[in-house]
């Protein structure tokens, strides 16, 4: 008896999983992330030579 409610409650739970209408699958494109080049100023040269400039006002002194 407890392998036929068994079997009942697995055949219940397998109708419900396909229950309803077929549904078309929807194909989602991946997005294209286009990076733009960085400018082309050079932030890396800046603060040290601002610091050289600082340091040598200072030396003069």
């Amino acid at each position: 008896m407890k392998k036929v409610a068994l079997a009942a409650a697995f055949a219940a739970a397998a109708s419900t999983a396909y229950a309803g209408n077929y549904e078309k699958v929807v194909v989602v494109e991946p997005e294209i992330v286009v990076e733009e080049a960085a400018s082309s100023s050079n932030a890396g040269l800046i603060v040290p030579l601002l610091a050289l400039i600082v340091f040598a006002a200072a030396a003069a002194n």
